[in-house]
């Protein structure tokens, strides 16, 4: 009875550790996307002082239902956005320098510092880099 007794606990620190190793991480895999969040800057709903606007290197918008992987990425550098888009939901960066890539450049608007770009062919691949006028 002794030996069964010392298997359920050993058994039992065996699931409080692994509880605590897949808690921690998804703490730290939520801290990814927080730093998505920061770095993506919704647009503002009502007029912005002239003074303080900042116009972004890049900002997209979905114009479609849903708008397939849009990757948007420091080039050499961190991954500021790999994922689907809803309609009207709209991303800013104001870095330097900017990789591109759209899964089907049809389905959203993109504006380079502050001009609106061609839009792309519908259900076709697209990758460009776009850079701040100052970077």
């Amino acid at each position: 009875m002794g030996l069964a007794r010392l298997a359920l606990a050993v058994l039992a620190a065996g699931a409080v550790v692994t509880l605590l190793v897949i808690g921690a991480r998804a703490l730290l895999g939520s801290s990814g996307a927080t730093q998505e969040r920061e770095r993506a800057v919704s647009a503002t709903t009502g007029p912005v002082p002239e003074a303080t606007a900042r116009v972004p290197t890049v900002r997209i918008e979905c114009v479609a239902e849903t708008c397939p992987i849009v990757t948007v990425r420091v080039p050499g550098g961190d991954v500021l956005q790999y994922r689907e888009m809803s309609r009207g939901e709209e991303a800013s960066y104001f870095e330097p320098e900017l990789d591109v890539v759209l899964s089907d450049a049809g389905t959203v608007r993109i504006t380079e510092n502050g001009t609106p770009r061609e839009p792309g062919e519908e259900g076709r691949r697209e990758a460009f880099t776009v850079k701040s006028p100052g970077g």
